[in-house]
């Protein structure tokens, strides 16, 4: 009777502090040496299992190193244990020699008797607990003890689970901080997305974060990657089908147990991978892109509460993104207004004033001039008269160019600038032929020929062109020469860019760049295309046109 409560008092003691334990760890190796005092086997073992019923995880108590790594993950249990319902309690206390030689070489391991039960979390197997090689057989005080055990364990692992999405919560709240103080501090919005990606890795516990965004010619593609090795995915189309765009276009997000048991995926790269989420970026004008976390095969699940709070961090940064472009939006327009009032005072009171002097000094030339002064003062007169014009010219020029930052500058002289600004980055200096009417432009009094065909609009779009074309070059495209090919007629105008680089990479799909230059193209009714070249040789090519009238 004494054993009894004393073998009772330890059941009672050891389910105490399994329940008390609420890091998952710290629980599952409790658990499994639990198991082995109680029941006096040499080796315990606990086999999590996935929402398929295959055990994805083992914990376990006994093993050795070598033998622990021969336990095969993942492990469906039906095919080592065919016929024994998930649910049941299974002991066999005479194993056959030939059982468990697939996994373990009798050498190494030989197992004479067995138990197994399933530990029960809100109706369903979380897991079960495994026991091996007691040196008596495993009694019916043994299953009672196990069950017990099983009981306060399922309490353990509901514990842990509220502990995990506590911590969980945490990184996601501070996920969520880290992203509105990068946006809020003024970052560009190339930087603002990194760092989104980035932080959603680290709060879903991702091994690779996606960021999906508009591309060229209406798709979508991976822009922006974190995680080990996630480089290789830049550039990953994204067709209309899949379940990316299926997020964007139902503004909801999902999670995927795993990819690799998925019947259909329309990216079979991303069939390498176990679970996945998917959640989206959400404005008022609609979806502005989706993030993808993607975890390697055997990993832990995502969870409804993982979809809930990145659906709530993506929205928040969806939010916080567009403040930061309105703030931005808000202090360029600030600044054009101070632009503008700069520009008015000079022109209503400086070229004012400058004309009420000359219009003095013009009268007083006149009075003097019947009196026959001094030559020396007519010419002193004169010589401010001139001064005061060229000033007004000067003058003239800054509230110009104050009014439209660059438009003072024709267009070839923007152009021959981007040239320039590119030598640094590009290692060389890229030729510029420009031709207007099938003539070669040279001379500047062809430059006003060429801005009054164009129109200060489309100008500004030539320029981005050139600017996005030598930037990709520059950063893609490893050349080492860039043509730029600007033709103008009276009725169409067509800016080349072709460069001698490694040909379309990935990175060129990126939205920030090229699908705005789409844009600008069909904004004018004009095409936008970029293509490997055709001619032979390696590299791109970059074509952007628009009619004229």
């Amino acid at each position: 009777m004494a054993n009894e409560d004393s073998t009772f008092r330890t059941l009672f003691e050891l389910t105490v502090q399994l329940t008390s334990k609420l890091d998952r760890v710290g629980a599952l190796t409790f658990l499994t040496q639990a198991a082995r005092e109680l029941s006096g086997a040499a080796q315990s073992a606990v086999g999590i299992l996935d929402s398929h019923g295959t055990i994805i995880e083992f914990a376990t108590s006994g093993l050795t190193p070598e033998q622990k790594g021969l336990l095969p993950i993942p492990l469906v249990r039906d095919s080592v244990f065919p016929g024994v319902p998930a649910t049941s309690l299974n002991v066999n206390n005479s194993v056959p020699e030939d059982a468990f030689t697939d996994f373990f070489p009798p050498s190494l391991l030989r197992i004479h008797n067995f138990m197994g039960l399933p530990v029960l979390v809100h109706g369903q197997v979380w897991g079960r607990i495994f026991l091996t090689n007691k040196p008596d057989d495993f009694t019916q005080e043994d299953a009672y003890k196990m069950r017990l055990l099983a009981q306060a364990a399922a309490v353990a692992v509901h514990n842990t689970r509220l502990y995990a999405q506590a911590q969980s919560r945490s990184r996601w709240l501070t996920a969520s901080q880290n992203i509105v103080a990068s946006l809020l501090e003024g970052n560009e919005e190339e930087d603002a997305l990194q760092v989104i990606t980035d932080e959603m890795l680290k709060a879903g516990r991702a091994d690779i974060a996606l960021m999906v965004l508009p591309s060229i010619n209406d798709a979508w593609a991976c822009e922006f990657v974190a995680g080990a090795g996630a480089k290789e995915y830049v550039g990953l189309t994204f067709p209309p089908e899949g379940r990316a765009r299926t997020v964007i276009r139902e503004q909801a997000g999902i999670i995927v147990d795993s990819m690799q048991r998925m019947a259909q995926v329309r990216v079979p790269v991303l069939r390498r991978f176990g679970p996945s989420l998917y959640a989206p970026l959400i404005s008022n004008s609609g979806g502005r892109g989706v993030i993808v976390l993607l975890r390697y095969p055997n990993s832990p699940e995502f969870d409804l509460n993982d979809l809930a709070m990145a659906e709530n961090v993506a929205q928040q940064a969806t939010i916080a993104l567009e403040l930061a472009e309105a703030r931005k939006t808000k202090e360029q327009a600030a600044e054009l207004d101070e632009r503008s009032r700069i520009s008015r005072d000079l022109h209503d009171l400086a070229i004012q004033q400058l004309f009420a002097s000359g219009m003095h000094i013009t009268a007083v030339r006149e009075e003097l001039a019947a009196s026959n002064p001094p030559e020396a003062v007519t010419a002193a007169l004169d010589k401010a008269l001139g001064a005061i014009d060229d000033s007004v010219g000067q003058i003239r020029r800054i509230v110009q160019s104050l009014r439209d930052e660059g438009a003072s500058q024709a267009l070839v002289d923007r152009l021959r600038h981007e040239t320039k600004m590119a030598l640094q980055s590009l290692g060389f200096a890229p030729s510029l032929l420009i031709t207007f009417n099938g003539e070669s432009v040279d001379a500047e009094s062809d430059f006003m020929l060429i801005d009054d065909a164009v129109g200060a609009d489309i100008s500004d779009d030539i320029v981005a062109v050139v600017r996005e074309g030598l930037s990709n070059a520059a950063r893609h495209a490893h050349a080492s020469s860039v043509s730029i090919t600007l033709t103008v007629t009276l009725n169409a105008i067509e800016v080349t860019v072709i460069d001698d680089g490694t040909g379309i990479t990935p990175s060129l799909s990126r939205r920030s760049g090229l699908s705005n230059l789409a844009a600008r193209a069909r904004r004018h009714r004009g095409t936008f295309s970029l293509h490997e070249r055709t001619d032979g040789h390696s590299g791109a090519q970059m074509a952007w046109s628009a009619p004229l009238r």
